[in-house]
């Protein structure tokens, strides 16, 4: 009983549901060792007691919470309508929100009594709510007690996409140009972008995380497990575009052609000779050239805004440009590097920073070229007429070994990784080998990192997808050494997490779109919902599933969600009809089950689809027509009210191929493969953006009229 009243206080669950009528409790060792990580020692009963009282002594004195939200127009929350009479709230304005600004002072006045319909006013008259922001409050009562905490003032929701709209879906590095370096770029993306916005009324293009990758041969290819989600990876840089490309001088010059042949190479073996794309390879050409670039001095112009850049990104900048040249050295196990530098405030890290200055200046410089064409690729979205824009995505965590987690020690839980229980899909749960925030962590810095982290991804967007956007209430902690079923829910405070997304978003002027796809947790959609952040709904899910488990009907799907056919993790479209992903899987021995037990219930699920595409009309080429099938499936989507339709790019010309086949390391070229058409050929951008097969199926979307008038009366049967 004890563990268990110690556990809820720190958030740690001790069962989890894995269906709706079975409850599994959690081992005690597994809770005895998360509270470990959390700096709360359980190890021993009598531990258990002395962590126990001291846990309830600390919140029973305690005036304020760590973080305080207040929601704008809302409710005050029970941390400030609780305090005494006669207290006195200050509030320290967040600095450079509305320029220098006196501190707020109110005072609590004693409750004030009901109306005369018996309600008490919802605000009391005492307050005084200060501007939106993150502020210091600090708290002193009439007995000498104080307080101060993180206020965090947010509007009650996020910004909504101006109108209904479809745009494309594409993982960055398969989309190869006909001037790529090997992989898909920045240049490509703006160029895709101002495409697709002007020639095709798509109001967004959504990509993957292109957060910094932790380096290395192999690097991991994942944009999932990235060294750093904090800035972006300068293997996604146009180099040509790079403002000192041109004015570097021979010998460089013509080192800078013999580079530009090579990654032509790279290019074409990809596109031509069936090789895969080798991130690794791209990114040593792109260093040698960037190098070469970077001994060319910057104009004045230029050098005022790299000060500025390196002005507002401040120490976190410079630790992960330091973490990349130390990684240079020592190689990229920041755990294995002689023990003074494994802590970046140490005097090590300190003489470090001096005598490897010219390469921590190289790696911030990279930082700042990264960033300047994110912004350019934005522009050109928005200027295309987009009104969204580019729809980056924020990865659940980072790699163990990466900058971040080197740099921000003190707010990760140490020998824990994030994961997902066991359920009824994979009974063995899931370990992602990322290590979680703390959550004592966030709350006491005021949601630092996760606030800096939302801001700098935020900067050059006009939406942010957050995978497995379920994470802001709980995640599932794995203890190092043990199996994914071993593990523990951990909550976080959703109410802060919530209110500083929202708050940078609403700063920002960007959508928020949640990748809720799977198990969720009761009330996590609801909650979204309410601040207007954008779920993800993928046709083949939706389903009756409290009812007929048939097909949902088109005018039953939510509204508040982005609509796909398919997503990374999935097969295409055309696999997926054709059946070609179930025997992808029997190759790689995937299956549970027997391939034609297999065949038949994926046969069963896709005709039951079809038949109800074609009652709803929107199949009039008949059965037996793949492609007419794909865009019946389109169709279908703009039925939805959903507010933002996405087409998954390689869909467009018939890739069969997912770009990631979950449960597989080697077996799959997972993050490794260009988009290519229906007979597995590699298309550049170029193609795609000229195939008579893509524009069939983008008629189907711009031609709102058709989409949208629904016959009435048709529903599954």
């Amino acid at each position: 009983m004890g563990l268990s009243r110690l556990a809820a206080l720190h958030g740690v669950a001790t069962s989890f549901s894995p269906s709706a009528d079975v409850t599994v409790s959690v081992p005690d060792d597994t809770v005895t060792a998360v509270l470990a990580a959390l700096g709360v020692d359980a190890a021993t009963p009598a531990a258990v007691g002395r962590s126990l009282a001291a846990a309830e002594s600390a919140a029973a004195s305690r005036l304020l919470p760590p973080t305080v939200v207040a929601w704008s127009g809302e409710p005050l929350p029970a941390a400030l309508t609780g305090l005494p009479p006669g207290a006195v709230l200050t509030v320290d304005p967040e600095p450079g929100t509305a320029g220098p600004q006196p501190p707020l002072r109110m005072r609590v006045l004693p409750s004030p009594a009901p109306d005369p319909a018996g309600n008490t006013p919802v605000t009391p008259s005492w307050w005084t709510g200060p501007p939106l922001g993150v502020h210091r409050l600090t708290v002193r009562t009439p007995d000498r007690r104080q307080a101060t905490a993180t206020l965090v003032v947010a509007p009650d929701r996020v910004p909504q996409a101006p109108a209904r709209t479809h745009g494309f879906l594409v993982q960055l590095y398969s989309m190869l140009s006909a001037r790529s370096w090997g992989m898909g770029d920045l240049a490509d993306l703006a160029d895709l972008a101002a495409w697709a916005g002007r020639a095709l009324g798509c109001g967004f293009v959504q990509v993957n995380p292109l957060h910094a990758a932790v380096p290395g041969r192999p690097t991991d290819p994942s944009p999932y497990r990235p060294s750093s989600r904090r800035f972006p990876d300068p293997v996604h840089l146009h180099i040509e575009s790079v403002p000192e490309y041109g004015h570097v001088a021979e010998p460089g010059r013509a080192a800078l052609d013999d580079l530009r042949q090579e990654a032509a190479a790279l290019r074409e073996a990809v596109l031509n000779k069936g090789a895969l794309i080798d991130r690794d390879a791209v990114w040593d050409l792109k260093k040698q050239a960037l190098e070469l670039i970077h001994e060319v001095p910057l104009t004045p112009g230029r050098r005022a805004a790299y000060c500025d850049f390196l002005a507002e990104q401040g120490q976190a900048l410079e630790d992960h440009a330091l973490w990349c040249a130390l990684a240079e050295v020592h190689g990229p196990r920041w755990r294995d590097w002689p023990d003074g530098l494994r802590d970046p405030r140490s005097p090590q890290s300190a003489r470090a920073r001096t005598d490897l200055l010219d390469r921590v200046d190289f790696h911030c410089r990279l930082a700042w070229l990264t960033d300047t064409q994110l912004a350019t690729a934005q522009s050109a979205a928005r200027e295309s007429g987009m009104t969204v824009g580019i729809v980056h995505d924020l990865a659940v965590g980072v790699h163990p070994d990466g900058a971040d987690a080197w740099a921000q020690q003190d707010a990760f839980a140490h020998g824990m990784s994030v994961g997902a229980p066991p359920d009824a899909f994979n009974a063995h749960g899931q370990d992602w080998g990322l290590p979680p925030w703390r959550p004592d962590a966030l709350a006491a810095s005021g949601y630092a990192p996760y606030r800096h982290l939302l801001r700098g991804l935020l900067a050059h967007a006009g939406a942010l997808r957050i995978d497995h956007v379920m994470g802001l209430f709980r995640l599932w902690w794995v203890p190092e050494g043990r199996p994914p079923t071993d593990g523990a829910y951990v909550s976080q405070d959703a109410e802060a997490m919530l209110a500083v997304l929202v708050l940078e978003a609403h700063r920002a002027g960007a959508v928020v779109i949640g990748e809720d796809l799977g198990t969720v947790e009761p009330g996590v959609r609801e909650a979204l919902a309410r601040r207007g952040v954008l779920g993800t709904s993928v046709l083949w899910f939706e389903r009756d599933w409290a009812g007929t488990g048939r097909p949902l009907a088109p005018e039953e799907w939510r509204e508040d969600c982005v609509a796909t056919a398919t997503t990374h993790d999935l097969p295409s479209t055309a696999a997926r009809l054709t059946g070609e992903h179930v025997t992808l899987r029997h190759r790689l021995g995937l299956l549970t089950r027997g391939l034609e037990q297999e065949l038949a219930e994926d046969a069963a699920d896709t005709a039951e689809w079809l038949g109800y595409l074609a009652r709803l009309r929107l199949l009039p080429e008949g059965d037996g027509d793949e492609e007419a099938a794909v865009r019946a499936v389109h169709r279908f989507l703009l039925r939805t009210p959903a507010r933002m339709a996405g087409v998954w790019l390689p869909d467009t010309v018939g890739d069969r191929r997912p770009q990631n086949l979950p449960g597989t390391w080697d077996q799959y070229p997972n993050w490794r493969l260009p988009v290519a058409d229906a007979e597995g050929h590699p298309v550049t951008l170029e193609e795609i953006a000229a195939s008579p097969r893509l524009h069939r199926l983008m008629a189907v979307l711009t031609d709102g009229a058709e989409a949208r008038t629904a016959p009435p009366g048709a529903r599954p049967s």
